[in-house]
């Protein structure tokens, strides 16, 4: 079967005359996407739903968001599949690198910057919201936000991707401090859970990973077992 690029690219072929949506294939990967991450005193958990888009065109619908970056570090992704996917691997060569270096393991905050710097220098020709999300010896667990545009912060709750415009008043309204795991974890669920049922762009499964000292707990949720109530 002939390929999109390889018709568009035929002798005589006239892009023009033809509705650039009769070709799905054609359009950028984009994980519009819901990221949710929240800080409790003995880690953080992060969740995120798992549909993968190119225009109205759902290209996966399993697909994992929470990335690793290192043992204890997870970089959440939203944006464009593949500047996103692109800088993670650029961020683990580069901590890789440092841990060999130092003699130490990567700090959150270390994993953070080295995506920021590289967000932030080609801010212009990437797409990338990413949060940061993990637990080091030094701070224990840690929320870092990485917009579109290359801005750093540490946040005890962030949200982000096209999900997260559903849920500001909600996530104001939830979310306390000094929360414990199981309320932390709740209220993910119920976060990605709305926007998946608000949000045209988030779909599929809830993927939870709760990270704290003793390591890293990845939870699913299927499409017919997330907590909707109507």
């Amino acid at each position: 079967m002939a390929s999109i690029a390889s018709l568009q690219n035929f002798p005589g072929f006239s892009k023009e005359a033809i509705p650039q949506d009769w070709f799905p294939g054609a359009e950028e990967v984009s994980t519009g996407t819901t990221l949710v991450a929240v800080e409790f005193a003995g880690g953080v958990v992060i969740g995120a739903d798992s549909r993968t888009s190119m225009g109205t065109w759902v290209a996966n619908r399993v697909t994992d968001k929470l990335t690793p970056v290192t043992d204890s570090i997870f970089c959440c992704r939203s944006g464009s599949a593949a500047d996103t996917q692109a800088i993670t691997d650029v961020v683990k060569y580069k901590l890789n690198f440092a841990e060999i270096e130092q003699g130490r393991p990567a700090s959150v905050r270390d994993a953070a910057m080295a995506f920021k710097e590289i967000c932030y220098e080609y801010r212009d020709s990437l797409m990338a919201g990413l949060i940061v999300a993990g637990y080091d010896q030094t701070s224990g667990g840690q929320v870092w936000c990485i917009p579109i545009g290359g801005m750093c912060v540490r946040q005890p709750m962030c949200i982000g991707g096209s999900g997260s415009t559903y849920l500001y008043g909600m996530m104001d309204h939830m979310y306390k401090e000094d929360m414990q795991q199981k309320e932390c974890e709740d209220l993910v669920l119920q976060a990605v859970t709305q926007a998946i049922r608000r949000d045209g762009s988030s779909g599929g499964c809830c993927r939870m990973a709760i990270i704290t000292k003793d390591g890293v707990e990845r939870k699913l949720w299927l499409n017919n077992e997330l907590p909707i109530k109507y």
